[in-house]
Order: C-alpha cells, then sequence, then structure tokens
C-alpha cells in the first residue's frame, strides 16, 4: 500500500503523537509498504528523517490542555496539499487528531483516497469541538474510518461527533524498554530512585510529587528524586531555586536525556511517579516504565486506569493529593517484595502493547476501509431494484407517450 501519515504537529519535536507516527512508518516500512510522513516542521526539510517526511507549513506555538501545541495555522496550505496529494496519489491517508488545523483539514479537505482518523487526546472540556463542529463536521464527514488510542479519546470526541471509532492503543518499543537494558552506573549507589518523565508543566503535577517528596525524605534519608522530560530551562530553575532554598537534598533535574539514556533511568528506578492531574488520554509513559520492570504509582485519572490495573503493576491515587500520593509511595518504600511483583506484571502487561502488533491492528483496519470503499464503488456501478423498476416503468411510458403522439390509439 501506499500510505501517506499526516501529523498535525511541529515533527522534529518531541510528543507522543510524534512518536505514534514514527512507530507506524517503521513497522509499514519493514512489511514493504511506501509510507510518506507529511507534517508541518520548525526545522529545514535537510534536518528531518531522509526523504520519508515532506514538510507541509510552519509553526506556531498554541496554548491547549495545558500544554503547548505546535502546530500550523497557515491559511495558504491549499495549493501545495492540492498537487501533493495528485502527484503521490495514496491508497491510504492516515491523520492524526484529523480535525486539527491547519494540515489535517485541509488534506481532508482535498483527499481523494480512503481517510482514516486517529484521535489522541483528551481534556475534560471539549469547547473548541462543541463551538467548531458546524464547520468541522463537513471535514469529519470525509473520514472513512475512526481510531481512538483508549476509551478516554473515543468518549472525548465522541460527545459531538458520533458513530464509531476503532480502538488501538499506543504501543511500545519492547526492544527498547524490557528488563535487560543495562542500569546508569551513577544511580545504583545504594539509594532508593524515585523516578518522573515528563515535561514540568501545571497538569503533569510534578509539584504535588515534590511535596510528596519533601514529606517521605525526612522518613527515607537514601531516597532519591529524578526529573526526567523535556522540560525549558526557566521551568527547571523555578523548580531548583524551591529546593534549593529549603535545602532540599537528592533532587536530580536531569532534563531531556538520549532516546538510548531513557530505558536506563527507568531500569535505574526503584519506583515510577505519574502524579499528572488530568488531561492524559493514554498512559505511554506508565508502559514504558512496566516494559523495564518498574513499579508505579500513578494518578486515578481516566487515561491512566486503562493501562494500568490497580494493585498488579502499581498503585492509583487521586489526583492533586500529596498525602495520598506519599502514603502509596510509602507503601512501595517499604516492601521490596510488593515492588518486585508489581514489576514483573508491568514487562508481561507491556507485551501485549508492542508496536509490531499494534501496526498489524492498523495494517487490518485500513485493509477492511479499502475493501469497503472498493464495495460501495461497485454497488454504486450496480443498478439497484428499485433504479431497475424505475427506469422500466420510465421505458414504459415514454414509448406509449410516443406511440400516442403518432396516433397509435388506443394505448395496448
Amino acid at each position: 500500500m501506499k500510505i501517506a501519515l499526516v501529523s498535525p504537529y511541529d515533527y522534529p519535536f518531541p510528543g507522543g503523537v510524534t512518536e505514534h507516527i514514527a512507530h507506524l512508518e517503521e513497522e509499514f516500512q519493514k512489511r514493504g509498504h511506501e509510507v510518506t510522513i507529511i507534517a508541518p516542521s520548525s526545522s529545514d526539510t535537510s534536518e528531518l528523517v531522509g526523504e520519508r517526511v515532506i514538510k507541509v507549513g510552519s509553526i506556531v506555538p498554541i496554548p491547549a490542555n495545558g500544554s503547548v501545541a505546535r502546530i500550523s495555522l497557515s491559511l495558504r496550505l491549499s495549493g501545495r496539499v492540492k498537487r501533493l496529494l495528485k502527484e503521490e496519489n495514496f491508497d491510504i491517508i492516515h491523520l492524526h487528531e484529523p480535525l486539527l488545523p491547519a494540515l489535517p483539514i485541509t488534506v481532508l479537505r482535498h483527499s481523494q483516497s480512503v481517510n482514516v482518523g486517529t484521535f489522541h487526546a483528551y481534556s475534560g472540556n471539549n469547547i473548541a469541538y462543541f463551538y467548531g463542529r458546524p464547520i468541522l463536521r463537513r471535514f469529519f464527514g470525509k473520514l472513512d474510518g475512526r481510531i481512538a488510542v483508549s476509551p478516554a479519546a473515543r468518549d472525548f470526541v465522541q460527545r459531538h461527533f458520533g458513530g464509531d471509532y476503532r480502538l488501538i492503543p499506543n504501543g511500545i518499543d519492547l526492544s527498547r524498554f524490557n528488563p535487560s537494558v543495562p542500569y546508569l552506573s551513577t544511580l545504583k549507589d545504594g539509594k532508593l530512585n524515585l523516578l518522573f518523565v515528563g515535561r514540568l508543566e501545571k497538569r503533569k503535577g510534578f509539584r504535588y510529587l515534590l511535596r510528596a517528596y519533601i514529606k517521605l525524605k525526612r522518613e527515607f534519608p537514601a531516597l532519591r528524586l529524578i526529573v526526567v522530560g523535556a522540560y525549558t530551562d526557566e521551568m527547571r530553575q523555578r523548580y531548583q531555586a524551591y529546593v534549593n532554598s529549603i535545602r532540599l537534598a537528592d533532587v536530580i533535574f536531569a532534563g531531556r536525556v538520549s532516546a538510548d539514556d531513557l530505558p536506563r533511568y527507568y531500569r535505574s528506578a526503584d519506583i515510577f511517579c505519574a502524579p499528572s492531574t488530568g488531561g492524559e488520554s493514554f498512559g505511554i509513559i506508565l508502559l514504558e516504565a512496566m516494559a523495564c520492570g518498574c513499579p508505579i504509582v500513578a494518578s486515578d485519572i481516566i487515561g491512566y486506569r486503562w493501562v494500568l490495573d490497580e494493585g498488579q503493576q502499581g498503585l492509583l491515587v487521586p489526583p492533586k493529593d500529596e498525602e495520598a500520593l506519599a502514603a502509596a509511595l510509602r507503601r512501595l518504600i517499604l516492601d521490596p517484595e510488593l515492588r518486585r511483583r508489581m514489576g514483573a506484571s508491568g514487562v508481561e502487561k507491556a507485551k501485549a502493547f508492542s508496536w509490531s502488533s499494534i501496526a498489524e491492528r492498523v495494517l487490518g483496519y485500513y485493509e477492511d476501509l479499502i475493501a469497503a470503499r472498493a464495495q460501495a464503488r461497485a454497488e454504486r456501478g450496480r443498478p439497484s431494484r428499485f433504479r431497475v423498476l424505475r427506469r422500466s416503468a420510465k421505458f414504459l411510458i415514454t414509448s406509449r407517450w410516443r406511440r400516442l403522439r403518432r396516433g397509435a390509439w388506443p394505448l395496448r
């Protein structure tokens, strides 16, 4: 198949949707499919990965869902997109967040291919869908198939755009995240490592974890907090200044780490903590930790609840509650055997989310949609019974009217 994967987000910038697309592209290529990624970019085309990424649109940072969405808002994409689609003639166009401006909806507008949309996002409110529905309904109607990465993502969009959605989750690269990844030797010094991975944005809930850590550090002097993520220097400096001001020891702000080192941080952690306050459609960081055998304490939010089984791979606590967070962390700190069992359970569960398995499910859905399109075209080309009867009646009436005009009366 000739497949286009369309992203609304700045492709070189790290993010869950970008990683999702990159993994699908890799798996599809392994199976012999021709794949092109179409995305806006803040980098020159030469800086993107080979020739498989086509840059369409520049980037504007937009506040969204407690974070910043780096998307294109250009109104001049239409001509470029139209020419590109005509030249490439894709069999499948797979749009991620298909109702976001401006690239996905522009592609939908001009596409004559089979169109699939994957919905990733979840938020407490969907004001954009509410007010944009009269306009967006036109583009939504061009989707032949719809995928949601979780029940949370499905329910979020389904409130205003009904229909059937195929649940196909995010995946995990088990060749990178697994129990055989080596530890970081600098972190295996006898201290008990508590790991956080994410940006230091409000909805990630790091401040609640930091408050819980302050309480626990008094009780467990060997406890250490490691903070990994693509956060800005400004964000780091704000928390670092607070940590210094209260003389809080053993807090390491590692910042953005390499793709090779990230699994090693998970393997070096004794407990992984995800204290997000909401707005998470799927717990990809939970899967990464689970695949590496790390027990988890996470907020009991809808996007995490679908991935983690309470009491099996970790513990769920109410969001924005540092007391509950500290209590759950204390329980795991005091029980090494429980940590071991939860880590082993996580490794087993993560196997069901391998990217190879996810890609097969997506390709299977593509094949279903292509077959449905072919059948619909065949049925449109074959006269229905009603149309046959209507044509027959029209022929009889027309022929008898001609006879009447020629004086062939009475009608027989």
